[in-house]
Order: C-alpha cells, then structure tokens, then sequence
C-alpha cells in the first residue's frame, strides 16, 4: 500500500562512554558544534546503521537489498539492472536501433535509464526510502550508451542529530602488550588513543513525504520497517568504540492530509528533554516531556519506542 499521509518524527537516543560519530577530520573525535559544544551525530551515519539493520533482517529477500553497503561497488550494482530486468535491456536495444538510423527508426516512448530507475527502486530498500545518485553507470561498449538509473528523491530526510546539552569529549591512553613488528620487539608495549563522550542524549528529526514515496514505491511495509530500524538499530551495531547506544523514543505525528495539517517545527516544539542534574550520567537524569494538550487538528502522535 503506498502513503498517503505525511510523518515528521523525533528521535532520541543515547550514548555512554563511547564514540557515537567520529570525526575523520579532527582525529575521529566526537563531532560537535564548534561555538556551543553539543555534540553532532550525522544523517549519513543514522542512515547507515537503518540500511545495516535491514540488511540484517531481511537478508536476500526480494525488495529489500542495500544500494549503498560495505565494499559494494554502485556502478555494479546499477549494471544489474540491464542485466536482470528484461524491459530495461528492451528498452536499451531500441536506443541503439533508433541511434543507428534516427529516420527509420522510431524515438522509443521511454528512457531506459527511467526503467533501470524504477527497476532500482523496486529491489532497493535504501533506494526507496533515501534515494540515490545512479547516474554514475559504465558506458556500453558496443552503443556508447552510458547505463545508468539517473537519480532519486527519497521520501525519508534525516537532520543531523544534536545533543540536548554540551558534550565533553574524554581522551584515554590505551595499552597493547603485543607489537606489530620484529624490530618493535624491544618494546614492552604500544599506545593508542580512545575518544568517548561520557554520556550524551541526542534528538534527530525526520521527516517522510507521501509524494515522493509514491514516486520510488515505498510503501506502508517499508514504513513500518523503518519505524523497526530506528527503534532497534543500535541493539545490532554494538562496538566497543560506540560505548553503550540505545534508542530512548521515536515520537511520530502522523498527519491526516498529504501536505500536513501543522508546521513540523511546532511539532518538534513538543518533545523537550532537560537534566534534572548537573552531570548528567545516564538517562534518568533527563525528564522527557511529551505535550500532547491541544494537539493540532488532524495530527495524532504515535510513540514507537
């Protein structure tokens, strides 16, 4: 079943003693805000964690592969498209004849790379949900063609998400007994170095479009899924180096209409989480307040974790 309402949601989650979104730039400590000091997760790391998650849950079955997964190489991943989709390699063949002799020959109605789109869409979750740029395809040896899926708008946005107060990113001095090399065998150790954040709470936002998931096929299930993945994600991405991460709500307010029945920001207003002390350590020291009083008509709110 396709959408047919509009959902803007808030996500919090949590990190202890860990590192939940190294930056690469910056030695791979935490990311913050340089002028306020809250600590910064990006959308590019949430969605990875989903797509990880599917992956892990639906495995090969039909749908629900991953576009962009570790060590795939996208322009392979396009190339099937012509090779498994009969009406995309159709398609294709009337290019090359209409290219050959463009007045014998009828202008096809469609473009192949149109139906590789779709094709991508129909067998790739993230696809569906976030989009792609797959206008990246090898060139065809033989026509010249370049085999591609040009490009899509996910219905599924992500913001970065930030922390609800500074984080202070600690830097541990860490021990190996072993050495790497026989001429480091002299040494009775090496050092590394650790980045965690004590604890943090953060809030992303999101934001899915019933128009836009019409146009790549993503559907009531897929949604659901969603939902699933973002309550569920970090219970499958443990690591040492990212501590302790835990979901602790996903608040979705669902919209009766298309477009919306009120702005996402005064929806967002009404999820607020403050520390109760000083230092915060842990998710107790947070109260989260849900205002729920006077709720826009047209707009009920769904906790899904």
């Amino acid at each position: 079943m396709s959408l047919s309402n509009r959902y803007d949601f808030v996500l919090l989650f949590e990190v202890k003693d860990g590192n939940p979104n190294g930056d690469p730039d910056a030695g791979n400590l935490p990311r913050l805000d340089a002028e306020t000091g809250h600590g910064l997760v990006t959308d590019v790391s949430l969605k990875r964690k989903v797509r990880n998650f599917v992956g892990l849950v639906k495995g090969d079955t039909p749908r629900f592969d991953i576009f962009v997964k570790e060590k795939s190489v996208l322009n392979q991943q396009i190339e099937r498209a012509y090779e498994k989709s009969p009406d995309v390699q159709a398609t294709m063949e009337s290019w090359k004849e209409w290219q050959k002799d463009k007045k014998k020959n009828p202008k096809p109605s469609r473009h192949y790379e149109d139906i590789a789109r779709d094709w991508m869409c129909d067998n790739f979750f993230d696809v569906r949900a976030f989009g792609a740029v797959m206008s990246t395809g090898d060139e065809d040896s033989e026509s010249k063609l370049k085999k591609t899926a040009g490009q899509v708008r996910g219905p599924i946005q992500l913001t970065f998400a930030r922390s609800v107060d500074p984080i202070i990113a600690q830097e541990h001095s860490i021990t190996r007994m072993a050495v790497t090399n026989e001429k480091d065998l002299e040494k009775e150790r090496t050092m590394g170095r650790k980045h965690t954040v004590p604890y943090g709470l953060y809030v992303a936002h999101g934001f899915v479009s019933s128009f836009l998931a019409k146009q790549t096929g993503f559907s009531e299930d897929d949604l659901e899924l969603l939902w699933q993945a973002l309550g569920q994600m970090f219970e499958h991405d443990r690591s040492a180096a990212r501590g302790e991460m835990a979901t602790r709500g996903l608040y979705v307010f669902k919209h009766e209409s298309e477009l919306g029945n009120a702005p996402a920001h005064a929806l967002f207003d009404r999820i607020q989480a403050q520390k109760n002390t000083d230092v915060p350590r842990r998710f107790s020291d947070y109260t989260v307040t849900v205002n729920e009083a006077d709720m826009p008509s047209g707009v009920s709110l769904l906790r899904k974790a």
